[in-house]
Formats: C-alpha cells, sequence, structure tokens
C-alpha cells in the first residue's frame, strides 16, 4: 500500500516502449517516496483533481488533448516537465529568432504563411499579407539547397529539400494548413546532439547521417570542443527553462552553427544510441524527475499566479 506521502509520477507517452517502462521501473526502485506510473485519461472535468506531483510529458506536441490536460494540471500545481506553456510557445522559427538574439550562429530562415488555413475565411481575412510573395527573393535570402519543413517544434516531421522556386511552390501547395519555414542547409563536417537534463547536465554525442545513428564516444567536456558545446547548450536549455532537451549543432571548418535549439521530446532508444548513452537520459531524467517531486521549483504557467 502507498504511503499517504508518497510522490506520485505520471508519465504521458506515445509509441515508445524501451524508454517509459525502464523510466517507471528505475523510479519505482528509488529509496525515496516516490512511485512512477501511466497517466491514464479519459475526458477531463474542470473541477478534477490531478493526483500527481510531477508529470514528464513525452507527446502532447502530437496529442492536442494532452496539452490542455497538461496546461490544467499545472494550474492545479502539478510540475510538468516540460512546461507547457513554454513549449505552446515554442517554434522553429521563434527558436533561430532567439539563438540569434542568444548570439548563436544559425541557419538563415523565413517562416511562410499557411497555404490553408482551419477555417472558412474570406479575402478580408488576409489583408496583413502581401500578394504575390516575392518567392525568388525568398530563396535568394536562404540559398539553395534549402530545407523546407515545419514550424512545429518536437520530433523530426517530413522535411523536403528545394533547389528552385518551382519546387518551393510544389511543396508549399501540398503544405496544406500547416505553418512552413524554409531553412538554409549547412553542409556539415559534424553533427553533435546535445542532450541536457535538470538543465545542467550535458551529454554531447556525434550523430553520423550515414548510420542514424550516434557514435559510440561520448564527446568529453574537458576538450575545448566538448566546453563549449556544453556550455552553449546548457545556457540555451536555462533560456527555454527545459528540463529535458536536446540542442542540435553542426560544425562547419570552424563555425559551429546551432540548427535546433529546443527539442523539448528527443528520443531515446537503443536503436539510436549504445546501451550506456540510453543508461545516462534515464538515470539523469529520473534523477531531475525524483528532485523536481521532492522539491519542486517555482513553474510559471499563464495566467501567472497573483503571488508571484
Amino acid at each position: 500500500m502507498k504511503q499517504e506521502t508518497e510522490k506520485k509520477i505520471g508519465l504521458i507517452i506515445g509509441e515508445e516502449w524501451e524508454w517509459p517502462d525502464a523510466f517507471m521501473q528505475a523510479v519505482n526502485r528509488r529509496p525515496e517516496p516516490v512511485s512512477a506510473e501511466l497517466v491514464k485519461l479519459s475526458g477531463t472535468f474542470v473541477d478534477d483533481v490531478c493526483p500527481y506531483d510531477i508529470i514528464v510529458d513525452r507527446i502532447s506536441h502530437i496529442v492536442p488533448y494532452y496539452r490542455a490536460y497538461l496546461k490544467f494540471a499545472a494550474l492545479r500545481g502539478v510540475f510538468i516537465i516540460n512546461n507547457p506553456f513554454i513549449w505552446s510557445a515554442d517554434s522553429r522559427f521563434y527558436d533561430k529568432a532567439l539563438l540569434n538574439q542568444l548570439g548563436f550562429k544559425t541557419p538563415r530562415t523565413v517562416i511562410l504563411p499557411n497555404k490553408h488555413i482551419e477555417r472558412d475565411a474570406t479575402p478580408d481575412t488576409f489583408r496583413n499579407l502581401d500578394y504575390p510573395m516575392d518567392w525568388q527573393a525568398i530563396i535568394d535570402y536562404v540559398g539553395v539547397p534549402a530545407i523546407f519543413k515545419d514550424n512545429h517544434t518536437g520530433g523530426r516531421p517530413e522535411t523536403y529539400r528545394v533547389h528552385n522556386v518551382d519546387e518551393l511552390l510544389n511543396w508549399y501547395d501540398k503544405s496544406g494548413t500547416r505553418t512552413k519555414i524554409l531553412q538554409q542547409l549547412i553542409p556539415a563536417d559534424r553533427h553533435i546532439h546535445c542532450f541536457v537534463v535538470g538543465q545542467e547536465q550535458v551529454m554531447a554525442l556525434e550523430f553520423s547521417p550515414e548510420d542514424g545513428r550516434y557514435q559510440p564516444t561520448i564527446l568529453s567536456p574537458d576538450t575545448n570542443l566538448g566546453q563549449r558545446l556544453t556550455t552553449d547548450a546548457r545556457r540555451i536549455s536555462h533560456a527555454y527553462e527545459y528540463d529535458i532537451n536536446m540542442v542540435e549543432f553542426v560544425i562547419r571548418g570552424d563555425a559551429i552553427y546551432v540548427i535546433n535549439g529546443s527539442n523539448p521530446a528527443p528520443e531515446f532508444n537503443k536503436e539510436l544510441m549504445t546501451e550506456a548513452q540510453f543508461d545516462w537520459c534515464l538515470r539523469e531524467i529520473v534523477h531531475t524527475a525524483v528532485q523536481r517531486a521532492l522539491n519542486p521549483p517555482p513553474q510559471k504557467i499563464i495566467p501567472a499566479n497573483k503571488n508571484s
């Protein structure tokens, strides 16, 4: 029987199996008064009680109902990893603007008006848009080849390479209601992904596009490159206040670019990682979740708490 003082950690997940099972087993073996289980939802009443102290969110960027529930739970005082209000405001275009403001090198990026919107509209709805758009100017600014992809952050939605205006228009015409960006493609000598947990602990892994997985060696934070990437990844994650984040760097010659500063739901599985790399992610996330459950810091919600 569970103790009344026991803290409860809930997990909201998608199709992944390996990591959630390992996470729950690891939490439930801990000596602290904590337990972990999958959150079960079936419609949420506005006066419901949330039975969790912490919820770790891995899928609300895909399932809008989960995002709505997590905002409700945060309002009820549940600490959410990662903050659903910040994640809702996050996007790939905002990410590049924020990174530029923080002084990082990023790919040139343009956000595009939606091809369609989800509700009925008249021409007057779009009076703020200049039309026709100067597609050649967009291509000239970004350069080719370029990447056409979702502005939505989290995961790796479909992306396409474009080499000219005709290809850009082809993919744009098929984009439906999704908000898309066009982003400069940086030819890279190396791809480094930095996993940041608890806004402090960093593991830098070299990704092999040819193999589709991480190299077995973890980049040492004691090297000049490792130290710089660790510091930069930590600084970016602090800016977002994400307790789970993956910052994606590419290196071309002596130049370091931040391709994505924000991935609040990175993949954790042994098809991508070695067992040691997987275990690092598991261990650090379990530690962070337990510490947040036992000593939760304040979390920003909208509207702000009247005492904040």
